[in-house]
């Protein structure tokens, strides 16, 4: 009775196994040339949470002064990158942060964060336009003073941004993203969760913001996908959120599906290895990422990494 029960038990465990290699098969690692793309570490990336960023003391004066400016007549500029995005009346960019809230309206950057990022004031804001009004609103910040909302999100400058009509802080740490008029994220197109841009390395992988996709050769598909990307390196490599994989285009669908990691984040894969992108990309298109450290690549449309020597090196 033992020996069948064991059998049986045995049988079982084999059966899963093969089912994890046929949805998460083997792949090997392509031999890469040297390190491509930017490879110190990243400079001022902009601050998750009220973090202090690296390199911002010169723009912190700077960033208070743009804090007590008011908004005025808010305006619809139309960028060659983003599309539609809201600006001030002195054509300043507006942008959102991702740790914020919208339902209800909360404001999640403060101390040296509100220094780079300065808040938009709600005082005297009104709509011009192509932005409706009744998305304008506000928010009592920690410090009392009223923030602007635009669909509900707190509005933001750039300290960054000296010129009407730069988008510098547009990506910044995967979490900074110019505002639509409708409050949401500004984009030249309703892009699918995951699809194909053409760049300078051929085509890769995209997110629904034109991002480009990257995998860490340390990481992990089989038999189950594991990420080796933890604690500060998820702020420099934000791991790209689950996608139905209805929302995909020109991608094979092989492995695409996404997993828990310990942190209890769910991150998206493709042929089972690990996705993110990177906070060093400042707009669609860039592959900054792309050879960081020898570990980091952009993915062709195929799951596979792209091979550094695709860059000439």
């Amino acid at each position: 009775m033992n020996t069948s029960w064991r059998s049986a038990s045995l049988a079982a465990a084999a059966v899963a196994v093969l089912a994890l290699m046929t949805a998460c098969g083997q792949e090997t690692t392509p031999s890469v040339g040297s390190q491509v793309g930017a490879t110190a570490g990243v400079g001022d990336l902009g601050n998750a949470g009220t973090g202090t960023g690296t390199g911002i003391g010169a723009s912190n004066q700077q960033g208070a002064a743009g804090a007590s400016k008011p908004a005025g007549e808010l305006k619809v500029s139309t960028n060659a990158e983003l599309g539609e995005v809201v600006t001030d009346s002195a054509g300043m960019t507006l942008y959102r942060f991702d740790m914020d809230t919208a339902e209800p309206p909360k404001s999640n950057c403060d101390g040296d964060c509100a220094a780079a990022w300065p808040p938009v004031p709600a005082d005297d804001a009104t709509a011009g336009a192509g932005i409706d009004k009744s998305l304008l609103g506000e928010v009592t910040r920690s410090d009392g003073t009223k923030q602007l909302t635009i669909g509900g999100w707190p509005a933001y400058r750039y300290a960054k941004d000296t010129k009407a009509g730069e988008i510098n802080g547009q990506g910044v740490n995967g979490k900074w993203f110019a505002l639509a008029p409708t409050g949401k994220k500004a984009s030249p197109a309703n892009l699918p969760g995951l699809s194909v841009r053409r760049t300078e390395l051929g085509d890769v992988v995209v997110d629904r913001n034109g991002m480009t996709v990257y995998r860490f050769s340390k990481d992990q598909a089989w038999p189950k996908p594991v990420s080796a990307c933890t604690g500060s390196c998820l702020e420099k490599w934000p791991a790209v959120a689950p996608v139905d994989e209805n929302d995909v285009k020109g991608i094979a669908k092989k492995g695409l599906m996404s997993f828990t990691r310990p942190d209890g984040v769910k991150q998206m894969t493709i042929n089972c290895w690990p996705i993110y992108t990177f906070s060093g990309d400042k707009k669609p298109g860039d592959v900054n990422g792309h050879g960081v450290g020898g570990t980091w690549f952009a993915v062709a449309p195929d799951g596979k990494l792209i091979k550094a020597s695709k860059q000439g090196q």
